[in-house]
């Protein structure tokens, strides 16, 4: 019976990538998308696969529609607000006028005139 190749547990091989020498048993095939691609690396240049490759390969289901759907029935009601509002609300405005002021002091009546900027 012969031996198609020999064992080479002493043979020694030489990284693809950086060129160092290394044993043969410790250099390893380089995968890309899932395929060995012939090319011998160390474990310092060996790449990793990446997941990016199996993009489509897998079926993803990811629905986004919803099957008999039930819309908000108290639509107008869920976007009110509430709290407080500071805009639009009557007791935030304050309103004032320049002209004569009356003024009552211990029974004495007075008259005061501004006119101009504050």
């Amino acid at each position: 019976m012969s031996v198609p190749y020999a064992r080479g547990r002493r043979a020694f091989g030489f990284c693809d990538t950086c060129g160092q020498r290394y044993d043969l048993n410790e250099l390893k095939v380089q995968i890309v998308a899932g395929r060995a691609t012939n090319i011998k690396n160390c474990t310092y240049c060996l790449d990793k696969d990446h997941p990016q490759y199996f993009i489509g390969r897998v079926p993803i289901n990811d629905p986004i529609a919803l099957l008999n759907p039930r819309p908000d029935t108290a639509q107008v009601e869920s976007r009110e607000l509430w709290g407080w509002n500071p805009v639009g609300n009557p007791a935030v405005y304050a309103t004032g006028q320049v002209g004569i002021i009356s003024l009552v002091i211990n029974g004495v009546k007075s008259q005061v005139t501004y006119s101009g900027e504050m």
